[in-house]
């Protein structure tokens, strides 16, 4: 007991910084976003330990606007890739070219040397491409010509797809999905938000209001933020919940592949960040389960009878949480 009030007292004011921090951004995004309060806790778990994210959702719910207004309150290099079937890997990490003066290749830097890249429609792109962002997503280096290049800290991908239209479209690889920390689906506003969007832009058919964004956050207090995330207490208990949930995605009936162990690192990392955001230095059972659909519905496949049955992954997970004992 002694232990854990000394922890509590050593990282809290930390964590109430950090806290402040994470309201001002709030505050900042719902200049010109409304609503989105589960998508945007999400994208800043994300952006607090070093995540790729994939938003998915039909065109015209502020996927792109929310993902430029989160790096606009950054104050971070930023980059936006548009995914097309023409595009070529070169396109996004760069490619060698003869300098004629000296008869050497210089390496030109692509788009995706930036600390937060947004690839609009990444699934536009034929395989390809997209197997350009392997080993950028996992390792954040790329390698050219046998020469690997580190990206500068924070680097992270945010990703949009639409999963409505199919037509022109590449399917991501298993691989490739498994590298995001969250695939986050996007609704449709509720009425009343509807009617606060409206009146939000009612003047301002311009969007004057994004140049009204200020950056919250600097490299180095990204850095401080990502560290003191880690240091957040998870007990063994809960340790164990974790692990009993991946488990159990493995030994299901109705799934054809379960989690792997990053998925569960993955879980234990997004929970320690949303505790924090809360304002705890400590997880709870119910951070676990704040994240668990989002780290895990890209990350299992539904057997044919199941997808047959119109059953979903979302189904599936929450009857797995439900099912799975709960640490008291």
């Amino acid at each position: 007991m002694e232990e854990n009030i000394e922890f509590e007292s050593t990282l809290q004011p930390e964590i109430d910084q950090l806290n402040e921090r994470v309201m001002r951004i709030k505050q900042e995004i719902g200049k010109a976003v409304v609503g989105q309060e589960t998508t945007i806790d999400l994208l800043l778990a994300g952006i607090f330990t070093g995540g790729h994210i994939l938003l998915e959702g039909v065109p015209g719910i502020a996927k792109t606007l929310t993902a430029k207004l989160v790096a606009k309150s950054l104050s971070v290099s930023f980059s936006r890739i548009q995914f097309t079937p023409d595009l070529m890997p070169t396109d996004v990490t760069g490619t060698s070219v003869f300098n004629m003066k000296t008869s050497e290749f210089n390496f030109n830097k692509g788009p995706v040397f930036a600390n937060l890249v947004l690839i609009d429609e990444i699934n536009r792109a034929p395989a390809k491409t997209q197997s350009s962002l392997f080993e950028v997503m996992e390792e954040k280096q790329i390698t050219i010509d046998g020469t690997t290049y580190p990206m500068d800290f924070p680097f992270l991908v945010i990703a949009t797809q639409n999963p409505i239209e199919q037509e022109g479209t590449y399917r991501l690889p298993e691989a490739q999905l498994d590298r995001f920390l969250f695939r986050i689906k996007l609704k449709y506003p509720t009425l009343e938000q509807e009617v606060d969007i409206l009146k939000k832009f009612k003047d301002d058919f311009s969007q004057k209001v994004l140049d009204t964004i200020q950056s919250v956050i600097s490299k180095q207090e990204l850095k401080h933020c990502q560290e003191l995330i880690e240091k957040i207490h998870i007990k063994d208990e809960i340790i164990l919940y974790i692990a009993r949930l991946i488990d159990n995605t493995r030994n299901n009936g109705d799934l054809m592949l379960g989690a792997s162990p990053r998925a569960s690192l993955s879980i234990m990392r997004a929970a320690k960040a949303i505790a924090a955001m809360n304002g705890r230095d400590f997880v709870t059972p119910d951070d676990v389960k704040f994240v668990a659909y989002p780290v895990l519905n890209h990350r299992i496949i539904l057997t044919a009878e199941r997808e047959m049955e119109g059953i979903e992954a979302e189904d599936i997970i929450k009857e797995i949480t439900e099912r799975v004992e709960v640490p008291r």
